[in-house]
């Protein structure tokens, strides 16, 4: 592999890994951070929370 890739690609990690890209969703009822996305009746997302069970769109 050419070493221009390999740089370029090493450039490419060190900018994912600098940026803050987590998104913590919490549950409205009990403030867990212990929640699931899944697919709604009409295919949109939906949320719920494995701890208490709450789900919410």
């Amino acid at each position: 592999m050419p070493a221009s890739i390999l740089v370029e690609g090493g450039h490419l990690c060190e900018e994912a890994s600098s940026r803050d890209t987590t998104v913590r969703l919490i549950c409205p009822s009990c403030g867990s951070v212990h929640v699931a996305q899944v697919l709604g009746d009409n295919g949109g997302i939906s949320y719920v929370c494995t701890a208490c069970g709450h789900s919410w769109s």
